[in-house]
């Protein structure tokens, strides 16, 4: 319920004006029942039931009790409880009972004023009941012989308006008025001699009677002794004392002394004093000493309880007769009470989004001490994001300043202390929490710019190869983060479909195995959302790096592998060592180290003639030919690349030797000389014939063309047949696998059965002649047969293969 005030409270300072200016005013008789209607309070402040019951209606009072009640249903202003117009304003001549009506949504104040209208609820109380008079028999008729007025805690009408004497004394009447605006007499008058003799004492009653209706009364018994000659009565001088007391003396102080006189001497000089408080003090904080007269404290006084105390002195001498006085104590007040704080509505927690003029806490100050002791004054220790303003009479709002931030600060605790202008203040001092509630204000942030992360390929399905984090500085559903690929361009799109985030944990996995041949690297964009509303979002790039693995073993381009007799590189039998024979190109998918290819010569017929070089894959010859070397040789390198494991291939390679051009009529193929074993003597000798036969033919064609071989050397053909390579030897180039050109110059090149270029006559149909590369005739001197091979051009001169650049 105490939030809920408090909350209508700040909403309806918010949104309207306050109060308007003429105060609405009831009167109600006090004693009225609970329940007794007092104003139809919706009615005269232009509302209606419904709109008090929508806009939470309260009545705030400044005392902070409630005597009075709102009916929602229907607007009328209630009696809350007993109404006791003597509690509540004592002896003023009027008893209002000051209130607000707070309305909310929009905020709207109403001043409400009831007076509490006295009704004739007690009867006339003398101090005393019991009164005695000694009078000397020699009184003269018209003595006066003063008695304490009764006292009425009703005003007006209902107060006492008349006395007298029961029953009817044909001695005694009674006199009573008013000497000053606020002193009033009671006399009993004489009305004729008394004779002791006849009467030595006499009875009655003084009553007291209201003027209310129905009457109230009271009465004292009045006992009267007739004595013998005491003609002088004591005298108060003064005949009102006042006095001023500090609220804080302590018990046992002086207040002031009384002093009456008395003309007689003896025991009728003798004067004792007595003292009487006004009706309804139960407790009585006075006393007077009955030989000196002074009265003196017995409890400290309270200025917020009584601001005066009213107090009747008499004295009586020894014969009987009697003096009164008034004695007015004025209490001073003192600084002995701190200001109050009474919140009447307070909102926390706030959004950090809170516009700065915010009213956070409505609150209300009053200090009962009066003055500069009364004067309150407020601060706010805390004044760079809260502030206090004053609102309405002694109403405060405690408003934001600046702009809230929970990240930078969750929670604030405000003091605000009151202070009155005493001397010494007293402070008091109240603290206000308040808590500040997140917005969602704040976008994921990754704890880094990119992300690489590395997978080697042929990867396992769903393998993990790193993770994404990102921290949201919000609380609750504003932090929690998932993570989720950002749609990427259509042409991304298969590429990324291999990679998976894990939304909850940012984890990023591999889908499928990957490929580096065909795949190097990713790259996707990773996004940080929130769960804030509307969410936040953060993204980054993160870089998926094939590694690559030694899964491709290497190719060989040249010479070609496949299912086709071997072709055969000619050899001079004069080239000295280091003689270019050919070289073997090869090329590897993989790369890096995994790429890096070397040459080996994994079997020959006769391994000591020839060497491959382990970088470049050139087969040369490691000696010079002797006429002991076997014409055709066959060899087979191993390429080897630098992977782990390693992977390696083979490429076939077939050798002649030959003295001339014309020992290209040898047979195609000759089977190797370990297939004929058995038969070595026949084949020394079908060899021995063979060779003689060919020494006598080659003997006389180069008698019979010794001058024209000289000339057709000279004007070599030069044959450029680089755009006639074939498209594996390209695109091994492009790979970047094929070292720079090469240019062999040699006497003489063909092939095996496969180079399908053969020379003489004899042996091989003509064919047509081909032009000269020179462009110089239609024919050569020679007749010479240019052929495509597979792997290059054969052609006299030099052979020139013109490299394939990267691209």
């Amino acid at each position: 319920m105490a939030i809920a005030r408090q909350v209508l409270c700040l909403s309806a300072f918010l949104s309207l004006p306050l109060a308007r200016a003429e105060p609405i005013r009831y009167s109600v008789a006090e004693e009225a029942e609970s329940g007794s209607l007092v104003g139809k309070l919706a009615e005269d402040a232009g509302l209606t039931p419904p709109q008090l019951s929508a806009r939470r209606a309260r009545l705030l009072s400044e005392d902070g009790r409630q005597h009075l009640r709102l009916e929602p249903g229907s607007g009328r202003l209630l009696v809350a409880g007993r109404l006791d117009r003597e509690q509540l304003c004592a002896h003023s001549d009027t008893c209002m009972l000051p209130f607000e009506l707070l309305l909310s949504d929009p905020l709207q104040f109403f001043r409400v004023e009831v007076t509490v209208d006295d009704i004739n609820d007690h009867s006339p109380v003398f101090p005393k009941d019991r009164v005695t008079f000694k009078i000397l028999e020699t009184t003269d008729p018209g003595s006066l012989f003063p008695l304490e007025v009764a006292r009425d805690l009703d005003i007006g009408s209902n107060t006492i308006q008349a006395y007298s004497i029961s029953p009817n004394s044909e001695y005694f009447s009674v006199s009573y008025g008013s000497r000053s605006e606020d002193g009033k007499y009671l006399d009993l008058v004489l009305e004729k001699p008394l004779d002791r003799e006849e009467h030595a004492e006499m009875s009655f009653n003084i009553i007291a009677e209201d003027g209310g209706f129905p009457p109230r009364s009271g009465s004292t018994q009045v006992k009267i002794i007739i004595l013998d000659v005491n003609d002088n009565a004591p005298t108060f001088k003064p005949q009102v004392y006042i006095a001023k007391v500090l609220e804080n003396m302590p018990e046992g102080t002086v207040v002031l002394t009384v002093l009456a006189t008395d003309k007689d001497a003896g025991v009728n000089g003798d004067l004792s004093y007595e003292l009487s408080e006004a009706e309804g003090q139960k407790d009585p904080k006075f006393l007077i000493d009955p030989r000196t007269g002074e009265i003196k404290l017995t409890k400290p006084l309270d200025f917020e309880a009584a601001h005066i105390h009213e107090l009747t002195a008499r004295a009586t001498d020894g014969g009987g007769l009697s003096a009164i006085c008034k004695v007015l104590v004025e209490v001073v007040d003192v600084n002995d009470n701190a200001p109050e704080l009474a919140v009447s509505s307070f909102s926390s927690p706030l959004p950090e989004n809170t516009a700065p003029g915010t009213v956070v806490a409505l609150f209300t100050v009053r200090d009962r001490d009066s003055g500069a002791n009364g004067k309150i004054s407020c601060a706010l220790d805390d004044q760079l994001f809260f502030s206090l303003r004053p609102a309405y009479k002694n109403y405060y709002e405690l408003v934001t300043v600046s702009a809230l931030d929970r990240e930078h600060t969750a929670q604030y605790v405000l003091r605000v202390t009151a202070a009155d202008a005493g001397s010494p203040p007293l402070t008091s001092t109240h603290t206000f929490t308040v808590d500040i509630s997140d917005v969602n204000d704040n976008a994921p942030v990754f704890n880094q710019t990119s992300y690489t992360m590395y997978v080697r390929e042929n990867n396992v399905p769903s393998v993990l190869v790193g993770a994404v984090s990102a921290a949201d500085a919000d609380e609750g559903l504003n932090a929690k983060v998932t993570y989720s690929l950002a749609p990427g361009p259509a042409a991304e799109r298969p590429s990324c479909s291999c990679i998976s985030v894990n939304s909850e944990n940012g984890h990023v996995f591999v889908l499928r195995p990957l490929d580096y041949e065909r795949l190097k690297h990713i790259e996707v964009t990773v996004s940080a959302s929130d769960a804030g509303s509307p969410p936040l979002r953060a993204n980054v790039t993160v870089r998926l790096v094939v590694l690559d693995e030694n899964d491709n073993a290497p190719l060989v381009l040249y010479p070609a592998q496949d299912s086709s007799p071997a072709s055969s590189e000619l050899v001079p039998v004069a080239a000295q060592a280091g003689y270019l024979i050919t070289k073997v190109v090869a090329v590897d998918a993989d790369s890096a180290q995994n790429s890096w290819l070397s040459y080996h010569l994994l079997r020959a017929t006769e391994p000591g003639l020839f060497s491959v070089a382990v970088q470049s894959g050139e087969v040369r010859l490691k000696r010079p030919v002797t006429e002991r070397d076997s014409v055709k040789h066959k060899l087979l390198v191993l390429v080897t690349d630098n992977g782990k494991p390693p992977l390696s291939a083979t490429a076939a390679l077939s050798a002649l030797l030959l003295k001339d051009f014309s020992d290209v009529r040898l047979p195609h193929s000759s089977p190797p000389a370990d297939e004929h074993g058995d038969s070595l003597t026949t084949s020394l000798i079908i060899s021995l014939v063979f060779v003689s036969l060919l020494f006598l033919v080659s003997s006389a064609v180069f008698v019979a063309r010794k001058v024209c071989k000289s000339k057709e050397l000279k004007a070599a053909h030069v044959l450029y047949g680089a755009d006639n390579l074939q498209s594996g030897l390209a695109d091994a180039a492009a790979a970047g696998t094929l070292p720079r050109a090469y240019c062999y110059e040699i006497s003489l090149t063909t092939g095996s059965a496969n180079s399908e270029f053969q020379f003489l006559k004899p042996i091989l149909p003509s064919l047509p002649a081909q032009p000269c590369a020179t462009g110089q005739g239609p024919e050569c001197g020679r007749e010479a047969i240019i052929r495509e091979s597979g792997k290059h051009l054969i052609a006299f001169g030099c052979l020139i293969m013109t490299p394939v650049h990267h691209r």
